[in-house]
């Protein structure tokens, strides 16, 4: 019970800030902004369990296949490119937006649809992927599904209360901050445990 606590906490924490300022929290306020925004969390939910289950199912195997040392040393350079990629930001394509300002079937399916597709090879889905290969599947993916989830109904209640988002370079700046120092937690532990 220990260990799925933990990776539900560190998962959780570790996808929630990666979240923030991400190109899915943006669609979901444009979504927000022509369906009812439990719907959006609906299509949002069930798009994210689906793709965190994927990648937990990935990053379990290699988990179980590698050195876990390796695994540590490979996990911090990733979270050190994350921490970069945060910092590169993510914005919407205009085909992206139109896509999200136009859906007129079934809103929960097209949220959802848009959402999978969205998050396939995003910095969450690899993070998602990386946290698995050190914390086990079930909590990780619980942790993750619930922490992009409550990433993406924040902004759809800040967008939909204050009318603007997040400030931009303070989120970005942070979410990277955290990157890095898991980054070089993760490669210092690795490097202990090699030498």
């Amino acid at each position: 019970m220990e260990g799925f606590l933990v990776a539900l906490v560190v998962s959780f924490g570790v996808i929630f800030v990666a979240e923030l300022g991400d190109k899915s929290q943006l669609m979901a306020l444009t979504f927000a902004t022509r369906f009812k925004p439990l719907t959006v969390l609906i299509g949002i939910t069930v798009a994210t369990a689906v793709v965190h289950l994927a990648s937990v199912a990935i990053g379990y195997g290699l988990g179980a296949a590698l050195p876990t040392e390796w695994i540590s040393l490979l996990a911090g350079v990733a979270f050190l490119g994350f921490g970069a990629w945060t910092l590169r930001g993510d914005t919407l394509t205009e085909e992206e937006r139109r896509k999200a300002e136009k859906s007129s079937k079934s809103a929960i399916v097209a949220v959802g649809v848009a959402f999978f597709l969205a998050e396939l090879g995003d910095k969450t889905m690899l993070a998602t992927i990386t946290l698995a290969t050190q914390y086990g599947w079930f909590g990780t993916w619980i942790g993750s599904t619930v922490g992009m989830v409550a990433a993406d109904a924040l902004a759809i209640l800040v967008g939909r209360l204050l009318g603007r988002k997040l400030p931009e370079k303070t989120v970005k700046y942070g979410a990277a901050i955290l990157f890095a120092i898991c980054g070089l937690w993760l490669i210092l532990e690795a490097v202990s445990q090699l030498t």
